[in-house]
């Protein structure tokens, strides 16, 4: 690591650094089921560009005509997967050896993710990682959600670090397009929940990873 090209590293949370996508899908399932509702195939095929916390419980009581407020809907997904964040949501493979090594060569390191505040920090602290974050930007901020670049630009501020001067880390079509917008250096890791917009996302992505032993290598040679 000697070229100092960027500054800063950023990551996305689910798909990203820790294994939980399944998690949000039970959740769909069970807000759903206990209101009578089957959940329709098409899901998110209408949801507006623009996927942060509020966002998507916005989306969810106007598509479904609900009479919970917006904040309790975001309460009621938060306190349904706040044990797994907590106690047994697995990080992806070698995820902990890159943020130790790019702390230990002073490289800031920020998180921007459109879940919610409470359960990203649930989920660093669950595996010692918080330490390691100088900022956390959630969607439960008044931002615009993914692929529009607000939370990425809102972390590189909270960084310090000019928004050309940081690498994205993300799983997503939307995350890649959230950090290229923003004028970011984008790094894809491979997701299972995002393969079908695999061709898509490698095309867009500065560069596409398998694993975060091809994340570090290929950190070793930009930063």
């Amino acid at each position: 690591m000697k070229h100092n090209k960027y500054k800063a590293v950023i990551f996305d949370l689910d798909g990203t650094l820790i294994d939980s996508m399944h998690i949000w899908r039970q959740v769909d399932q069970e807000f759903l089921g206990k209101r009578g509702i089957p959940v329709p195939q098409d899901l998110f095929a209408h949801l507006p560009q623009g996927n942060s916390y509020i966002q998507t419980a916005q989306y969810f009581k106007d598509r479904f005509q609900l009479s919970d407020s917006v904040e309790s809907i975001m309460n009621e997904w938060t306190q349904s997967v706040c044990y797994h964040y907590e106690h047994d949501i697995d990080l992806k493979p070698g995820v902990e050896d890159v943020i130790k090594w790019l702390a230990s060569n002073e490289i800031p390191i920020g998180m921007g993710t459109s879940n919610s505040y409470d359960l990203a920090v649930s989920a660093l602290r669950q595996h010692n990682l918080l330490v390691y974050f100088k900022t956390v930007i959630t969607g439960c901020l008044e931002l615009k959600g993914k692929p529009f670049p607000d939370i990425y630009i809102k972390t590189a501020l909270e960084l310090n670090v000019e928004t050309k001067d940081c690498i994205v880390i993300e799983d997503t079509l939307s995350g890649i397009r959230a950090a290229n917008n923003a004028g970011m250096h984008s790094i894809a890791i491979y997701d299972a929940d995002a393969e079908e917009h695999r061709n898509q996302i490698v095309a867009e992505a500065a560069y596409y990873a398998i694993n975060y032993n091809e994340v570090r290598d290929y950190l070793d040679k930009v930063l």
